[in-house]
């Protein structure tokens, strides 16, 4: 696993020379700064809600990778005073699909920083998150000498055809997307990295029935303790060294996690599914994004009577999908 954790940092440190700095305003992070990673693609009418999404909870600096976008996502990003910016044209598959990118960068400014890697359609809900900041999950979580927290991605979608509602610029997109799945999940422990392997919900239903085993990954590890020789190795799925990876209790209690509510099934992404499909830049050469341009179109329904209206994160608690684990 060294080895296998220095391939990685290899990776990053040639990787770093596809990207240009565009707006650097890394210069104004302080000591204990809450830090955002992400990259991003033509999602300029996303931007500006989840930014205020986390701000709010707390992020203090947001640095994005742009892979060529030329609907304005640059230029947006670039006008924030609390955001800093890369650019590349490189190839997103051959970057380990932006994991190289983002290594090389969380090396360089993560270093002792709490670390959050999501992507721009990844909302982070964990306990008590309507009453209590970000930072009081990390203090607890330095208090108690927790290096990272995991959450499960959890599929929203709407009611109705999924090109039924528009969504529109600085939208809140979860007046849109209002339902999940409550069940239908796979837990599995991955012997390589020791993270439970998640799959399930809505896509497998929806995109996977006849191979369940080819869905998409649900669980992710998207705040970590960064140090500059800890590396992802895939998305967020899993990291190195592999005691990051450690999010549940093998023992059978319970640890404190999260959910990432994930706003993909909006209006915005019938389109794009189709643009990706073609481009082959995503896993496996996109064959999950031609699953889902084979069996979406605007009139497309993923609801089903077995769905559930989101309320809040207790009710994802009283679930199972969310755990408060010792923090109270």
């Amino acid at each position: 696993m060294r080895l296998r954790r220095r391939y990685w940092r290899v990776r990053a440190l040639r990787r770093r020379r596809q990207l240009s700095v565009v707006s650097d305003r890394t210069h104004v992070i302080r000591p204990g700064a809450i830090l955002s990673f992400t990259t991003v693609r033509n999602e300029r009418l996303r931007l500006a809600y989840f930014l205020e999404y986390y701000r709010k909870l707390g992020v203090d600096h947001f640095l994005f990778v742009d892979n060529g976008s030329d609907d304005g996502t640059r230029e947006f990003l670039t006008e924030q005073t609390d955001v800093s910016v890369w650019s590349t044209s490189h190839s997103y598959a051959k970057s380990a699909f932006g994991v190289d990118w983002l290594n090389w960068l969380q090396r360089q400014y993560a270093h002792r920083h709490w670390s959050l890697t999501v992507d721009v359609d990844e909302f982070l809900v964990y306990p008590f998150c309507d009453t209590r900041p970000l930072r009081a999950l990390t203090d607890w979580l330095d208090a108690s000498s927790i290096r990272s927290f995991g959450a499960m991605l959890l599929d929203m979608y709407p009611k109705g055809p999924i090109g039924g509602q528009t969504y529109s610029d600085g939208q809140n997109p979860f007046e849109i997307a209002t339902w999940f799945d409550s069940g239908n999940y796979m837990f599995e422990r991955n012997s390589t990295y020791e993270n439970l392997w998640i799959q399930g919900g809505v896509r497998a239903r929806a995109f996977f029935a006849t191979t369940p085993k080819t869905a998409p990954a649900l669980n992710k590890v998207p705040l970590v303790k960064w140090h500059k020789d800890f590396v992802y190795v895939s998305s967020t799925h899993a990291l190195l060294p592999r005691g990051l990876n450690l999010t549940y209790d093998a023992s059978g209690g319970e640890k404190t996690t999260g959910v990432l509510l994930h706003a993909k099934f909006i209006s915005l992404f019938v389109e794009r599914a189709a643009e990706e499909a073609k481009r082959s830049e995503h896993y496996r050469r996109g064959d999950e994004y031609r699953a889902y341009s084979d069996g979406l179109d605007v009139s497309a329904d993923l609801w089903c009577k077995w769905s559930e209206r989101y309320v809040n994160w207790r009710q994802l608690e009283i679930l199972g999908l969310i755990s408060k684990g010792n923090w109270a």
